[in-house]
Protein backbone atom coordinates (compact mmCIF):
# COMPACT_ATOMS: atom_id res chain seq x y z
CA UNK A 1 0.00 0.00 0.00
CA UNK A 2 1.91 2.82 -1.00
CA UNK A 3 -0.26 5.91 -0.24
CA UNK A 4 -1.80 4.91 2.53
CA UNK A 5 -0.13 4.61 6.17
CA UNK A 6 -1.92 2.16 9.11
CA UNK A 7 -4.21 3.43 11.57
CA UNK A 8 -3.91 2.36 14.70
CA UNK A 9 -4.92 4.48 17.39
CA UNK A 10 -8.24 3.51 19.37
CA UNK A 11 -9.23 7.02 19.00
CA UNK A 12 -9.16 7.69 15.55
CA UNK A 13 -11.67 4.53 15.43
CA UNK A 14 -13.72 5.91 17.69
CA UNK A 15 -14.27 9.04 15.98
CA UNK A 16 -15.02 7.49 13.18
CA UNK A 17 -17.41 5.00 14.10
CA UNK A 18 -19.20 7.98 15.56
CA UNK A 19 -19.12 10.51 13.02
CA UNK A 20 -17.60 8.98 9.95
CA UNK A 21 -19.70 7.83 7.04
CA UNK A 22 -20.68 4.43 6.78
CA UNK A 23 -21.47 2.03 4.13
CA UNK A 24 -22.30 -1.59 4.41
CA UNK A 25 -21.86 -4.39 1.89
CA UNK A 26 -22.81 -7.79 2.73
CA UNK A 27 -18.97 -8.62 2.79
CA UNK A 28 -17.96 -5.54 4.85
CA UNK A 29 -19.03 -2.51 6.52
CA UNK A 30 -16.83 0.63 5.54
CA UNK A 31 -16.52 4.05 7.81
CA UNK A 32 -14.62 6.83 6.45
CA UNK A 33 -14.54 10.99 6.60
CA UNK A 34 -11.61 12.74 4.95
CA UNK A 35 -9.07 14.18 6.41
CA UNK A 36 -6.16 17.08 5.80
CA UNK A 37 -3.31 15.04 5.57
CA UNK A 38 -3.31 14.08 1.21
CA UNK A 39 -3.60 10.54 2.11
CA UNK A 40 -4.65 7.80 3.17
CA UNK A 41 -4.91 6.03 6.83
CA UNK A 42 -6.71 2.64 6.92
CA UNK A 43 -7.85 0.07 10.12
CA UNK A 44 -8.84 -2.85 9.45
CA UNK A 45 -11.17 -5.08 11.91
CA UNK A 46 -12.11 -8.30 12.52
CA UNK A 47 -14.19 -9.59 15.63
CA UNK A 48 -14.80 -12.76 17.35
CA UNK A 49 -18.35 -13.29 16.48
CA UNK A 50 -17.22 -13.80 12.61
CA UNK A 51 -14.86 -17.00 14.02
CA UNK A 52 -11.59 -18.27 14.94
CA UNK A 53 -8.36 -16.95 14.65
CA UNK A 54 -7.33 -18.17 11.11
CA UNK A 55 -10.74 -17.09 9.61
CA UNK A 56 -10.42 -13.23 11.33
CA UNK A 57 -6.63 -13.46 9.99
CA UNK A 58 -8.00 -14.87 6.34
CA UNK A 59 -10.99 -11.72 6.35
CA UNK A 60 -8.35 -8.98 7.36
CA UNK A 61 -5.72 -10.61 4.23
CA UNK A 62 -8.92 -10.23 1.85
CA UNK A 63 -9.72 -7.06 2.98
CA UNK A 64 -6.19 -5.84 2.76
CA UNK A 65 -5.30 -7.20 -0.53
CA UNK A 66 -8.65 -6.08 -2.05
CA UNK A 67 -7.95 -2.16 -1.01
CA UNK A 68 -4.33 -2.63 -2.56
CA UNK A 69 -5.68 -3.16 -5.61
CA UNK A 70 -7.78 -0.83 -5.58
CA UNK A 71 -6.12 1.91 -3.64
CA UNK A 72 -5.02 4.01 -7.08
CA UNK A 73 -8.56 3.76 -7.93
CA UNK A 74 -10.28 5.17 -4.62
CA UNK A 75 -9.98 8.96 -3.35
CA UNK A 76 -7.11 10.19 -1.10
CA UNK A 77 -7.27 12.22 1.76
CA UNK A 78 -9.86 9.65 3.71
CA UNK A 79 -9.43 7.99 7.48
CA UNK A 80 -10.86 4.66 6.48
CA UNK A 81 -11.92 1.81 8.53
CA UNK A 82 -13.30 -1.27 7.48
CA UNK A 83 -14.96 -4.09 9.76
CA UNK A 84 -15.45 -6.87 8.56
CA UNK A 85 -18.43 -9.20 8.36
CA UNK A 86 -19.20 -12.85 8.65
CA UNK A 87 -19.55 -13.46 4.78
CA UNK A 88 -16.16 -12.10 4.55
CA UNK A 89 -14.96 -15.17 6.03
CA UNK A 90 -15.87 -17.36 3.05
CA UNK A 91 -15.75 -14.91 0.25
CA UNK A 92 -13.85 -14.71 -2.79
CA UNK A 93 -11.28 -12.05 -3.62
CA UNK A 94 -13.33 -10.81 -6.55
CA UNK A 95 -16.14 -10.54 -4.15
CA UNK A 96 -14.55 -8.58 -1.01
CA UNK A 97 -13.22 -6.49 -4.35
CA UNK A 98 -16.50 -5.34 -5.82
CA UNK A 99 -17.60 -5.00 -2.14
CA UNK A 100 -15.20 -2.45 -1.50
CA UNK A 101 -15.62 -0.44 -4.85
CA UNK A 102 -19.45 -0.80 -4.07
CA UNK A 103 -19.06 1.09 -0.44
CA UNK A 104 -16.63 3.56 -2.46
CA UNK A 105 -18.70 4.28 -5.28
CA UNK A 106 -20.59 7.34 -4.07
CA UNK A 107 -17.14 8.35 -1.83
CA UNK A 108 -15.91 9.20 -5.88
CA UNK A 109 -18.84 11.95 -6.89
Amino acid sequence: MKHTEAMNENYLFRRLYRIGTCKVTPHIAVYYRGNKLGHNRLGITTTKKIGNAVQRNRARRLIAEAYRLLETDLPSGLDIVIVARKKAVYAKMQDVRSSLRQAFGSANA
